[in-house]
């Protein structure tokens, strides 16, 4: 497995593999990987000769007050996992080889019907800063496909529209979001967590399961949509949750609110355990 940290050495190798005929497959991560990366890694090599991993904790996607300078930076044990699951490549370049101090200040602006809502209102210029990371390294990568996790939910959506309005033809593969023995969704900021908080937080995704199976034995789910969240909300603070972000029940595609149960839709939280934010979700298909 090769780690490369500059631009030029990826574009070497990369001619390589294309002189060659193959194709590959690109998972964007910001390092720190557990078991929910991997399988993302492990879904990508099923499509592709080759996998590119990139590590890059994105500084345009962290606001004013946010965990940028703790967010746990293990390349070492990072490239340790890869390499034992047989990925091809790993870029993890420095901040200023992607954003160079001369020039390098272009930023792409994600889809606002997406973003005006949930995390885009909770944190300003996220997405845009996610959408321009994940531009330049569509660029520099040059995927025939790329693997999201659905735990972001949102920032797939958002990387969706943003592929399809400037018609890159690139495959995008949405991986399931992996989960520990007690229902918890993986994720790099669950360590944040102390051993009171992290006995509370499988409730977030027991408590939205359950209100899943609410809407789906309904006869008419729309209707009591308000009482079923608001239901949801005082049990996740009964259950210890400092506080509630949001529940949202909206269209896998537009994510606006539900009005036509036929249609794919999806259940989103965040509840808070101190500092730290989970985030989770879940796809619903009702029965008509």
């Amino acid at each position: 497995m090769q780690v490369l940290h500059d631009i030029q050495s990826l574009k070497t190798q990369l001619a390589k593999w294309r002189e060659a005929g193959k194709s590959w497959a690109l998972v964007p991560t910001m390092g720190n990987l557990h078991a929910g990366h991997l399988s993302l890694v492990s879904l990508a090599q099923s499509q592709a000769d080759f996998v590119v991993v990139s590590i890059f904790v994105n500084p345009l996607q962290f606001g004013e007050g946010e965990d940028f300078n703790q967010y746990p930076r293990t390349l070492a044990a990072d490239c340790a996992h890869l390499q034992a699951l047989g990925c091809d490549l790993v870029f993890s370049p420095a901040a200023t080889e992607l954003y160079p101090a001369e020039g390098g200040q272009s930023r792409l602006c994600a889809d606002p019907l997406l973003t005006s809502r949930f995390e885009g209102a909770l944190r300003p210029g996220h997405f845009d800063g996610v959408v321009t990371v994940v531009a330049k390294l569509f660029n520099l990568v040059q995927p025939c496909l790329a693997v999201f996790g659905q735990k972001d939910y949102q920032q797939w959506r958002v990387i969706q529209a943003m592929v399809a309005d400037l018609n890159w033809p690139i495959q995008l593969l949405k991986g399931p979001i992996a989960r520990d023995t007690d229902g918890l969704a993986l994720s790099s900021r669950n360590q944040y967590l102390d051993a009171t908080q992290r006995q509370i937080a499988p409730h977030l995704f027991q408590l939205l399961d359950g209100l899943a199976d609410s809407l789906r034995s309904a006869k008419d789910p729309v209707t009591i949509w308000p009482s079923l969240r608001a239901d949801l909300q005082g049990r996740l603070i009964a259950a210890g949750f400092d506080a509630v972000d949001y529940i949202a029940w909206v269209d896998q595609q537009d994510l606006t609110d539900v009005r036509d149960k036929s249609k794919p839709s999806v259940l989103l939280a965040v509840a808070r355990l101190g500092s730290t934010r989970l985030l989770d979700n879940i796809e619903i298909k009702l029965p008509l």
